[in-house]
C-alpha cells in the first residue's frame, strides 16, 4: 500500500473536523482557513475546501456573513451555527474516543 494515499484518505477524513474547530471560536474566511490548515501541515486546497464549506452549510451546520474588505469586493466569512456547535461537541467526543482506543490497542504492540 502506498503510504502517501493512506495520509491522504486519513487527512481527508479529518478536514471536516480540522475546518469545525477552526470556526469555533471565530468567523473565518475562506483564504484564512486555508493558511491555518497548511500552518498544521494539512495542505488544503480551494478546490477542496469550498466542496466542503458548502455541504456543511447545506447540512445547517456553517453559515455565513458578508464583511467589507479593504482590499477589494466583502468577502464571506464563515461561523458555526448553534447546530453546528452541537454536532462539534459530538466529534469532539467521538475524537476522544477514538485516540483512546488507538492508544490502548497501541499499548497492546
Amino acid at each position: 500500500m502506498n503510504i502517501d494515499n493512506a495520509k491522504s484518505q486519513m487527512r481527508k477524513g479529518m478536514l471536516e473536523y480540522c475546518v469545525m474547530l477552526l470556526l469555533r471560536k471565530e468567523a473565518c474566511y475562506t483564504s484564512d482557513i486555508i493558511i491555518r490548515l497548511k500552518e498544521a501541515d494539512l495542505i488544503v486546497v480551494e478546490g477542496t475546501l469550498y466542496p466542503l464549506l458548502t455541504r456543511l452549510k447545506k447540512d445547517g451546520l456553517l453559515s455565513y456573513e458578508w464583511r467589507e474588505s479593504t482590499q477589494g469586493p466583502p468577502r464571506k466569512y464563515y461561523l458555526l451555527t448553534t447546530e453546528g456547535e452541537e454536532f462539534l461537541r459530538q466529534l469532539d467526543e467521538v475524537w476522544s474516543d477514538l485516540t483512546n482506543s488507538i492508544n490502548i490497542i497501541k499499548s497492546f504492540m
